[in-house]
């Protein structure tokens, strides 16, 4: 786990180094052990190192294989690193590391860009050929890790974080209005390749991007797994889909304990980080270190689920970890959470998340988490209203169910000038669902959450939050091996018992009974879903302020309306409309976007 930024010229300059310096500052907390540099005429690659295979200094990047003339700045785990290592050698390769940046740059020599196709895990690559001047870049099947560019005729720049490109400077942050769009239907989600600034884009999870000397460049996405029924499953019993589930997991579970450090688990109390502590159990990890966040009750709510963690951390006798958080610690730490945030997010546990990675980074440096299972194996309540539905028909369902808003509430959200000439939104749904592929209008809205809504919201949430602590998180709900067998699961027994029906019926035979049958937990975080006090005082200003009145983005009457009102309108998830415009103007002014 690391942070990486670079810049490639295509205009007979030198690479500039010192913007590669200035972007690899703010990822630091990324990578706290370590910072490198490399350069070679027109191309100039930095890391931020966080040790976690090959603890030794041979294992530091940039790496470069003079033999080989190849460079490489890597960030995230390649959980099958050993056994690459081993096919290599046996093809004559020669390692001068244990680390799986190496096996990765012989990989690529090996297998060329088909060496995606070789790793198992979470990555973000990006490696030169000395010889032809080549920049190859690509992103891991689920894109738990990031991957940000920058592009002009003149140059590409990349980075693992949106505000690292910032800092290297000469961005275009103009706002995207069809980016804006998206965050304001989406829940904050803003599909790749956009991001809410014009001049930043994304690299698309499960893509591989080739960039030629001259700027030119093809990218093609290596993997997209299809959600229909498929032959080699034909006769399978529910029994035999259990078996097999619970096999998969088992494995996902298995790989991510790979690291030359101890790994624990960040165990809400819910079915999925219970699973994995108890699969963990079985796999004979002992003393096992499991950590839960609760905060303070806020208008009614609930602000914890120790009842349901304690459960699991006694029945396995782990070294449990409960953290407590006070309202004033909150807001304390809203504004490092916002600037954590490569790009906005609204979900209210992002903050949690954030003080959750703060004191966990502490004690431990990996950690296992849940993330994933409600979009891999059907879990949200956006999903039931899809049953029996023709892929064609899902479309308005879905909307319906999820999005915060249509195009016509958007119209009275934003100013003329910001409102792009279509639902682009709802254009981009439906285009989604008509690709081929999925088989009813459920498995369209899996394929869509899991490529999606799961990369820019869950995942983003806790690469960010994790990372601005030196924290590695590993998610094996993720792993592309379980996504594929999940992509190809009956819908109905998706849906079966409330939802994560399959999942639940794993969770039987591992896992006590009371953290499976009780409501759907969340992670609550009143102070932030119910607005008052420090918190909405900050979102006042935020939306008041003279930074908000220049860029002109809302409808003064609208910011008005939910100012005076700021709990009344909720969206279909239960998040604040006020906070979703308050958390814009924060994350804009926080990273000095005029």
């Amino acid at each position: 786990m690391c942070g990486l930024c670079g810049e490639v010229r295509f205009d007979g300059r030198p690479a500039d180094v010192s913007a590669v310096q200035r972007m690899s500052a703010p990822l630091a907390s990324r990578g706290p052990d370590g910072e490198g540099y490399w350069a070679q005429g027109r191309v100039a690659f930095g890391h931020r190192r966080l040790s976690i295979i090959d603890l030794s200094a041979c294992g530091s990047q940039p790496m470069v294989d003079t033999e080989l003339g190849l460079t490489a700045v890597f960030n995230g785990c390649v959980y099958n690193y050993k056994e690459l290592r081993a096919e290599l050698q046996g093809h004559g390769y020669r390692f001068s590391s244990t680390s799986d940046t190496e096996v990765i740059l012989k990989g690529y020599h090996r297998w060329g860009t088909d060496v995606v196709h070789h790793l198992v895990g979470m990555f973000a690559v990006v490696l030169h050929e000395r010889d032809s001047g080549r920049v190859v870049l690509f992103r891991d099947r689920l894109g738990i890790k990031p991957m940000y560019l920058a592009e002009t005729p003149q140059r590409l720049r990349f980075a693992s974080t949106l505000p690292a490109l910032l800092a290297g400077g000469e961005v275009d942050t103009t706002i995207d209005p069809v980016a804006l769009h998206h965050y304001l239907t989406w829940h904050a989600v803003v599909p790749a390749p956009l991001t809410v600034l014009k001049g930043v884009r994304k690299l698309p999870p499960a893509t591989v991007r080739v960039v030629e000397p001259d700027g030119t460049s093809r990218e093609h996405r290596y993997w997209a797994p299809d959600h229909v029924r498929r032959e080699e499953f034909a006769g399978f019993s529910e029994r035999d889909w259990e078996d097999a589930v619970l096999e998969a997991l088992r494995v996902a579970v298995r790989r991510r304990l790979v690291a030359d450090v101890p790994v624990g688990v960040l165990l809400s109390g819910g079915l999925d980080s219970s699973l994995i502590t108890g699969l963990l159990a079985e796999e004979g990890q002992t003393d096992l270190a499991t950590y839960s966040i609760g905060f303070e009750a806020v208008g009614g709510r609930e602000g914890d689920e120790f009842a349901y963690s304690d459960v699991i951390a006694e029945r396995y006798a782990t070294n449990h970890h409960r953290i407590r958080v006070t309202g004033d610690e909150l807001v304390g730490a809203l504004g490092h959470a916002v600037g954590a945030m490569s790009e906005p997010m609204v979900s209210h546990d992002v903050v949690a998340f954030d003080l959750l990675s703060q004191q966990v980074s502490q004690t431990i440096r990996v950690v296992q988490s849940g993330q994933g299972a409600d979009e891999v194996f059907g879990g949200y309540h956006w999903y039931p209203p899809l049953a029996g539905v023709p892929v064609e028909r899902g479309v308005e369902a879905y909307a319906k169910a999820f999005f915060d808003r249509d195009h016509a509430q958007m119209q009275q959200v934003l100013r003329p000038e910001w409102m792009p000439g279509s639902d682009v939104s709802l254009e981009f749904v439906r285009e989604h669902f008509a690709r081929p592929g999925a088989e009813t209008a459920l498995d369209a809205a899996l394929r869509l959450d899991t490529e999606v809504m799961l990369v820019d919201d869950p995942v983003k949430r806790v690469d960010n939050t994790t990372m601005a602590w030196g924290l590695e998180a590993r998610v094996p709900f993720l792993d592309h091996d379980l996504v594929e067998l999940a992509a190809a699961v009956p819908p109905e027994m998706h849906l079966a018992e409330g939802g994560k029906g399959i999942l639940k019926r794993v969770g039987y035979r591992v896992i006590p009974r009371e953290v499976i049958d009780r409501p759907k937990g969340y992670f609550p975080v009143p102070a932030i879903t119910h607005l008052e006090g420090k918190v909405l005082g900050l979102v006042r200003d935020a939306l008041s302020s003279e930074a908000a009145r220049r860029r002109g983005l809302f409808r003064p009457e609208y910011v008005s309306h939910l100012l005076d009102a700021p709990n009344e309108e909720l969206t279909p998830l239960r998040g604040n409309k006020l906070w979703q415009l308050g958390l814009l103007e924060l994350w804009l002014q926080q990273h000095g976007v005029d």
